[in-house]
């Protein structure tokens, strides 16, 4: 409430009551409420600038920085986790799969190369939090590198696995007639008598004594290149084109059980003993060719002897007797 001021009259020798004019009263409350708006607009700008106050849009943009905070630490620990299984498996395709298979392993520096040229990030830079996001970008690109090198490796071993697959396969690997089949091993590779002439002479292969007509079996997975007695000596024989280098030759067949160009597997019927062409008995005549020369059979029957049969074997195949081819 205003204070009431009084003023002497000289005239009545009184205090008189000073009356307002109203004008002055209406400009006073035009100037109390116009200041009091600035005060709080002034205030208001104040408090907008500082941190006592947030707005809801600002209040909405502090959580979602937080989210991406917390979004950024958790792929951060999953990228940690990926790196740890690709070192795990690239340690294993470099010190075991590629070892067994052997093929060079992949340089460390290869693996975990960056990327040279141009600024790939330039996009994010500029930003509060641009190191940690290039950096995290410049991780996930390195592991979609890593990821792209491995399964082009992991590729390349399928690709050896398979080709190892067929190769054991396709070595001849077993012997071509049944021990229960067999008379006796006549003669082995090497030095041996000339049947006909008593001359010693090179011995190509291994002798099978065995009845006519026991059946003659693949010894590996090939094609029958030959089924004919055009060789000279050998009468009726069979040749089996295995691939990667290897060529087995039956000789003195009694009769054939496949036809030239016809694929075979290990272990298959292909024909019977007999005593064609330049023979003494009925036998087999059977040899191993690798990479276009005659090599010993005997180091090829660890898919069908025990460790006992091919001792003895190996005992009769050095023993410089007579041939019978």
């Amino acid at each position: 409430m205003s204070k009431v001021k009084y003023y002497y009259d000289p005239d009545t020798l009184s205090y008189r009551k000073i009356e307002p004019k109203k004008s002055r009263r209406y400009r006073n409350i035009t100037f109390f409420f116009l200041g009091s708006f600035l005060f709080g607009l002034l205030s208001l700008v104040l408090l907008l600038n500082t941190n006592l106050i947030n707005t809801p849009r600002e209040l909405s943009l502090q959580r979602e920085v937080k989210n991406s905070e917390l979004q950024f630490e958790l792929m951060d620990k999953k990228m940690g986790q990926i790196e740890e299984v690709l070192a795990n498996i690239e340690d294993r395709d470099n010190n075991i799969y590629r070892l067994y298979f052997e093929a060079n392993p992949i340089p460390e520096e290869q693996r975990r190369a960056g990327f040279g040229g141009i600024n790939r990030y330039k996009s994010l830079e500029g930003f509060n939090n641009s190191e940690m996001v290039i950096e995290t970008a410049k991780r996930l690109d390195i592991i979609k590198k890593q990821m792209a090198i491995q399964s082009k490796s992991l590729d390349e071993i399928t690709k050896m696995a398979k080709e190892k697959e067929n190769l054991l396969v396709a070595i001849p690997a077993i012997q071509p007639i049944n021990n229960d089949d067999l008379t006796r091993m006549a003669s082995g590779f090497g030095w041996r008598s000339d049947p006909f002439t008593k001359a010693r002479k090179k011995h190509w292969g291994m002798d099978f004594t065995a009845p006519k007509g026991t059946p003659i079996y693949a010894s590996g997975n090939g094609k029958v290149s030959r089924a004919d007695n055009r060789a000279s000596g050998f009468g009726k024989h069979i040749r089996i084109d295995h691939g990667y280098g290897y060529l087995s030759i039956y000789a003195h067949l009694s009769k054939y059980n496949v036809k030239r160009g016809q694929k075979v597997k290990r272990g298959d019927l292909i024909g019977f003993v007999g005593n064609t062409g330049r023979s003494q008995a009925p036998h087999l005549h059977y040899e191993i060719w690798k990479d276009k020369k005659k090599i010993n059979p005997i180091n090829f029957y660890y898919g069908s002897l025990s460790p006992e049969e091919f001792e003895n074997m190996l005992k009769y195949a050095n023993q410089e007797n007579q041939s019978l081819d």
